[in-house]
């Protein structure tokens, strides 16, 4: 008797024939075993007064139901100068799309929504990209020439991106290996997207036109954790300027995934660093995954024969089915599609991405391309909630099914159905090749979903709106002056001052680093004592005190240089720093004030020492000298905060037991 085929187990059995181990326990030896290669292309917003092409302001956002009026666009393609339409921008025609533009006035121009030509470039912006790209070690371009990229997904009412290169063939240095670095390039940011929802697309203009950078990699990172390290490295050195926007946003990766035999796809948007490992994992093991779905496909169909889907429309009246999901979608649309895969039988349930089968591929581009919001489709073969045995049977009967062909049922809008079809024959052909080039979006448990074709370099083309701007030798060599030094000297820097590793990270993510030098240059106060403070008081306290609009990071330069010149131990700032986030507008006096603070002599702080001695005897479990020293300081290190160090304290009351022993 012939087995009873169960989704489930297809799935595992697929996991298992590729190979694909969690993050956690991955070696070098599986990347190595699936040829996993990887780059970056990072996104860093700069800190400037204006946008870069206009002169309306930047960083100033709006909440989603401000806005002073909307303007609607519907996208074309056009030629590039070869006469070649770029695949993405006919892809992103092909949906259809309304896009809607909520404008808000005071972020917004006429240049934004491409009625007034663009402004000389923002010459800040691209001095700050300039000093950047310097940092990168980048050969610097004698001209800038602004080009455009055409976009169509909405994401810039004008079709394109206004952008030029600044610098070519730099490299970066991790810890154990030099990554080379492609290039850097200067561009405006595009519009926050609100909602996609079917055809509409929803984006508001306040981001539209920031200045941006993008540094780009070559495919140089071999291990998940070896790209996210590369991603920490350009994050620092692009913060060590000081001259770059920080929060939500303002940093974003592009991660470019392949594995041998693959093709390189990018995820897009990666907002978080720590994303990263488990993304680039996910994915090299899904190009691996499609690669073993090909074999497959090609072993049941020799090169030649064609392969065609069958197509069958029903009725809800005629076929009354018993899935709660198909019977839904009847009622609402009257009619549904049954579709036949010829030889697909155990490819739709084939392991992709954890938790995810081939079908997801299916039905992913079914939303983004044919608009169709999920669900959009089931599937014969279901990880989960899979289709009634009866509707099975009867789906099979009606498209004539052999035994190694798999099975949809597909529904949506009458409009879209002709796209859907047309997709859903298109991905299944490109399985028999291979990984198709595309952009996938991130999400947070690790996965992937299908967002667009990967562009071409049929997108780009001259503006012919700017005209180059020359860049003289004696002004790249005046910059040089002033760069920060390069992150890797950081970190020497850091292990030479003693400071403890575990700070490093949060010291240089926020730029610290210079705050620590001129609070020992005024003070004197070792950089070991200042990076301790900062990379773990500071840190602990960020992540209990909510931050207040005026508290930055000089107000704990003005906490030192007060203790100071007042000849108060550092060691108070522990206690003074928290009412200091809460209240930064508050004197220092006065928080000492709050604190309780009270300047005390060295006779005034030890005189209770023999009373709490007394009582530490009486009461104490465990009542050894060394227990006795540590009770006693704990009781009267809060009032020697600010009048006597920690550790002349403890030898005071060393010296005291022993005085007191004799």
């Amino acid at each position: 008797m012939k087995k009873k085929f169960s989704a489930v187990k297809q799935y595992e059995k697929t996991r298992k024939a590729i190979g694909y181990v969690p993050l956690r326990k991955a070696t070098l030896k599986d990347y190595q075993r699936i040829g996993f290669l990887s780059g970056l292309e990072v996104h860093q917003q700069l800190k400037t007064g204006k946008k870069l092409f206009c002169r309306c302001p930047a960083g100033i956002y709006n909440d989603d139901d401000d806005f002073s009026a909307e303007v609607i666009r519907h996208m074309r393609p056009t030629l590039s100068e070869l006469g070649e339409y770029d695949g993405t921008a006919l892809m992103e025609f092909k949906t259809r799309k309304e896009i809607v533009y909520r404008i808000h006035n005071d972020t917004s121009c006429t240049y934004e929504i491409d009625d007034t030509p663009p402004f000389p470039i923002n010459r800040e912006a691209l001095e700050i990209a300039l000093e950047i790209s310097l940092l990168c070690k980048l050969n610097i371009v004698g001209e800038v020439h602004i080009t455009r990229k055409q976009y169509l997904d909405g994401s810039i009412p004008t079709g394109f991106q206004r952008t030029a290169i600044l610098g070519v063939e730099g490299e970066i240095r991790l810890k154990n290996k030099k990554v080379r670095l492609l290039q850097l390039s200067i561009e405006e940011d595009s519009c926050r997207e609100i909602s996609d929802v079917g055809h509409r697309r929803i984006f508001k203009t306040d981001r539209l036109g920031m200045p941006l950078i993008e540094t780009v990699t070559y495919p140089d990172m071999f291990t998940p954790e070896e790209l996210r390290e590369a991603a920490e490295y350009i994050r620092f050195l692009n913060r060590s300027t000081g001259k770059v926007r920080t929060g939500m946003g303002a940093a974003r990766e592009d991660v470019n995934v392949s594995c041998r035999g693959g093709s390189r796809v990018e995820i897009k948007g990666v907002a978080h660093n720590s994303w990263i490992p488990e993304l680039s994992h996910n994915e090299a093991f899904r190009q691996y995954a499609l690669l073993n779905i090909r074999s497959l496909l090609n072993e049941r169909f020799p090169e030649g024969r064609e392969w065609k889907p069958v197509i069958k429309e029903i009725s809800g009246h005629d076929y009354p089915f018993k899935t709660p999901i198909i019977a839904e979608a009847c009622e609402k649309f009257g009619k549904v599609l049954a579709v036949n895969l010829p030889g697909f039988h155990g490819i739709l349930s084939h392991f992709t991405q954890p938790g995810k089968g081939f079908a997801s591929e299916l039905s992913d581009r079914l939303k983004v391309i044919a608009c169709i919001e999920k669900p959009n489709m089931i599937c014969s073969e279901e990880l989960e909630k899979p289709m009634a045995a009866v509707d099975l049977e009867q789906v099979k009967s009606l498209l004539d099914a052999g035994e190694n062909d798999a099975q949809l049922v597909i529904w949506g809008p009458e409009d879209d159905i002709p796209t859907a079809l047309e997709t859903i024959e298109e991905r299944c052909l490109i399985a028999f090749e291979g990984v198709p080039r595309e952009t996938r979006k991130s999400m947070p448990d690790g996965t992937t979903l299908f967002e667009r074709v990967l562009p071409g370099p049929d997108r780009m083309y001259p503006d012919t709106d700017s005209p180059p701007i020359p860049l003289e030798n004696d002004y790249i060599e005046k910059l040089k002056q002033n760069l920060p030094p390069d992150v890797a000297d950081r970190y020497r820097q850091l292990s030479e001052w003693k400071v403890p590793r575990d700070t490093y990270f949060f010291l240089l993510r926020k730029n610290l680093v210079p705050l620590m030098e001129k609070i020992h240059r005024k003070t004197d106060i070792s950089h070991r004592f200042i990076g301790t403070f900062l990379g773990h008081t500071l840190k602990h306290l960020e992540g209990k005190i909510p931050p207040h609009p005026h508290f930055d990071y000089e107000k704990i330069y003005g906490l030192f240089s007060y203790l100071h010149e007042n000849g108060l131990d550092p060691a108070l700032a522990r206690y003074m720093l928290p009412e200091i986030m809460k209240h930064p507008d508050m004197q220092f006096g006065s928080v000492l004030t709050t604190i309780c603070f009270k300047k005390r002599k060295e006779k005034e702080l030890l005189a209770p020492i023999g009373f709490l001695y007394e009582k530490f005897k009486d009461t104490a479990r465990h009542p050894t000298r060394e227990n006795a020293i540590h009770w006693l300081m704990g009781q009267v290190q809060k009032q020697a905060a600010g009048n006597m160090p920690l550790a002349v304290l403890r030898l005071k009351i060393e010296e005291r037991l022993k005085t007191m022993e004799a």
